[in-house]
Formats: C-alpha cells, structure tokens, sequence
C-alpha cells in the first residue's frame, strides 16, 4: 500500500503528484500485467538473451542505435 504524507496546507494537487510518482517507481502496475498471464521461463530467457544480443550488436556498431 502506498502512503503519502501530506501537510494541512499542501495543494491536493501536489499530493497526487507526489501519489503518482511513488506508484510509477513501485511498478505495480508493471507486476499486475505480468501476473495477468504466466509465460514460461524459457520464454523469459530467450527474450533476455535476444536482447542482450541486440544490445551487443548496438554496441559493436553493427545496427544503428537511436
């Protein structure tokens, strides 16, 4: 559960910013659409290890990076 301390006098606006912010860099939402559907872990490794090669190839100069 996510808490926010917030002052009498503070703007209910910075509140929610501040809300938003600590939600955002607690990822639950990322958690709750991984949970939505299970994918398998060799699924998971080959996605990691697809990236990393990806990530190799930029950094070798073979693909152009953004």
């Amino acid at each position: 559960m996510l808490i926010i301390d917030s002052k009498d006098c503070e703007n209910i606006d910075k509140a929610l910013k501040k809300y938003k912010k600590k939600f955002e860099k607690a990822k639950v939402l990322l958690q709750l659409r991984e949970r939505q559907s299970f994918t398998k872990p060799s699924i998971k490794r080959r996605g990691e290890v697809l990236k990393a090669v990806y990530k190799q190839k930029i950094a070798m100069g073979q693909i152009e990076g953004k």
